[in-house]
């Protein structure tokens, strides 16, 4: 690789994400998804977790975040999420049907 000239991307050092706010809209839509019965609690859990990771966790709109900020985030949310005996059950599933549980 190093003879034809390869070389790794750069990395970012810091970026803006949406915060608290960007969350808050993204959850304020899963809310009506729940109470339209499109989604069940446990999704309404895990997308929560999602939006946080994706907005960047409890910092202000505009906070410029790295991406391990982002990593570390995916890992506590991840870490919760295994906690959640829903959570086991729905690996179990997909492990031994290859079908995913909607629990």
């Amino acid at each position: 690789l190093a003879e034809a000239g390869y070389r790794p991307p750069l990395k970012v050092k810091a970026f803006p994400v949406a915060g608290r706010a960007g969350a808050a809209s993204i959850k304020g839509s899963l809310v009506n998804m729940l109470e339209g019965n499109f989604i069940s609690k446990h999704d309404f859990t895990i997308a929560g977790l999602i939006a946080d990771v994706m907005t960047g966790g409890d910092v202000d709109a505009g906070a410029m975040v790295d991406e391990q900020w982002i990593l570390d985030l995916e890992r506590k949310g991840f870490m919760q999420l295994l906690k959640n005996p829903l959570t086991q059950a729905r690996i179990a599933n997909m492990l031994t049907t290859g079908k995913p549980l909607r629990n």
